[in-house]
């Protein structure tokens, strides 16, 4: 008796904003790939991000040991994407200040 062997492509889709998240949650790949090189296993990623399954927790992983340059650039990229647009923020939205900023709303009464 032989079996089929189908091929099954990682559940992982791109957003509009070019993020590659897990199957159709909103964790991203970038997310489990953290976990896991932090020394969380598969089993570990799943209880701590319930919306991703067992099944697709190993296979995300999987991917990621198959095409660690790959996912390495992809990672790098984001990375890029996310200094860019904190650099971008900062000056715009000026972080010293906020608690006591909102402290002062808080006392005043304004939202």
């Amino acid at each position: 008796m032989s079996m089929s062997l189908p091929v099954e492509a990682p559940p992982l889709t791109t957003d509009a904003d070019g993020v590659v998240r897990v199957g159709g949650t909103r964790v991203t790949l970038d997310t489990v790939v953290a976990a896991f090189s932090a020394g969380a296993t598969p089993e570990q990623i799943a209880q701590q991000f319930p919306s991703v399954s067992l099944a697709d927790a190993y296979q995300v992983i999987a991917y990621y040991l198959r095409r660690p340059s790959e996912v390495e650039g992809y990672l790098q990229q984001q990375t890029a994407v996310l200094d860019a647009a904190r650099a971008n923020n900062e000056p715009r939205f000026d972080p010293a200040g906020v608690r006591a900023r909102l402290l002062a709303r808080r006392r005043t009464g304004h939202p």
